[in-house]
């Protein structure tokens, strides 16, 4: 009875006080629905809504997003983060072309077996976009759930993340999955903060063991903080008499993967020695720029961005991952945030 209270009441709020005017939520279809759940994972509402409209905008099918160049992908994810996500999106999206006739399947295996799709957001999938009964996990809801049964212990760890997923799974109603699945996430998103709960205005007060024991700020067990290690370079800004601007497009995989950025190279390297060895002495260096402090998931990147000017550039031909841009061009390229505010930087 207490479960079946707990979506009861949770639905009635959801219809008077829910969201429902977000993006993904109109015109609705499993497209947009999984494009949707891949930028909220560890994203803000706020932050995602206008790379939402742009990207579905310019790739408004799982077609479309397939027959578009990586680049071009990553250019409209640039500034959202977690940039393994833009390119398991395409991955994914070349996939369900070959193999599903460019839709998503309403099948919970088919879907895990998606590159950047994980147990969790399957479920969002098929709860929202195939009304089926699957339990949810994320954030929002990890913090209803530890708040409401006293649920200590940090979230991450296999015996807790059970418990949770359990109660996640006994919670979910038979009927009404997809509101439900939306009205839990908006819960932990607008009243059940992780700050600041309004549990005065919560429909699951009634029965919330944190609130009872006046403990919402114990649950969910908080992890233990870890300083992030600091990491140097140096951004070498190369650029000729006509404007042009050196980019070189980074690997695949790990930092800013597949974007493009500046030549680096080490903070403890002799700037001289690092031009003599890739463009002989024809490099002047017009102004070292103030330190940047970029903070990425698992360090703080500290950059010191030099720029330059290059009087004989032969020895920098242009290659598929090495080209001369002029800012404009450039800026319409797939950046790292640092990246593109110093170009607009030097735009001004």
């Amino acid at each position: 009875m207490v479960r079946k209270k707990f979506s009861q009441n949770l639905l009635k709020w959801f219809n008077l006080h829910g969201r429902h005017d977000l993006p993904w939520q109109q015109q609705l279809t499993p497209y947009r629905v999984w494009v949707s759940e891949i930028m909220l994972q560890q994203t803000q509402v706020a932050t995602v809504i206008p790379y939402f409209h742009r990207f579905v905008q310019a790739f408004p099918t799982v077609h479309a997003l397939a027959d578009a160049d990586i680049d071009t992908v990553l250019s409209h994810w640039a500034g959202l983060g977690y940039y393994a996500r833009g390119r398991n999106l395409h991955r994914a999206a070349k996939i369900l072309c070959q193999a599903h006739a460019g839709k998503l399947p309403p099948n919970r295996e088919k879907l895990l077996a998606l590159p950047g799709i994980g147990k969790s957001t399957a479920h969002a999938i098929m709860a929202i976009a195939f009304k089926q009964r699957y339990a949810i996990l994320e954030s929002n809801v990890k913090r209803v759930l530890s708040r409401f049964y006293a649920i200590s212990g940090d979230p991450s760890q296999a015996s807790v993340l059970k418990k949770l997923w359990q109660l996640a799974q006994d919670n979910t109603p038979r009927k009404n999955v997809d509101a439900y699945t939306q009205a839990i996430m908006d819960l932990g998103a607008t009243v059940c903060t992780k700050s600041k709960p309004k549990c005065i205005i919560c429909p699951l007060s009634y029965a919330c063991i944190a609130k009872q024991q006046q403990a919402q700020h114990e649950y969910p067990t908080a992890k233990a903080k870890k300083l992030k290690p600091l990491r140097k370079t140096i951004f070498m800004i190369l650029q000729k008499k006509s404007g042009e601007i050196l980019l070189q497009k980074r690997p695949l995989y790990g930092v800013w993967g597949g974007l493009w950025g500046f030549p680096e190279c080490s903070h403890n390297t002799n700037i001289q020695d690092w031009l003599s060895a890739k463009i002989g002495s024809n490099a002047t260096i017009i102004e070292k720029m103030p330190i940047i402090a970029h903070t990425l998931t698992h360090f703080t990147l500290q950059i010191l961005p030099v720029r330059f000017t290059v009087k004989n550039y032969l020895q920098i031909a242009d290659m598929q991952d090495q080209q001369w841009h002029l800012l404009d061009n450039a800026l319409k390229l797939g950046l790292p945030t640092p990246v593109k505010n110093l170009l607009l930087t030097m735009a001004e």
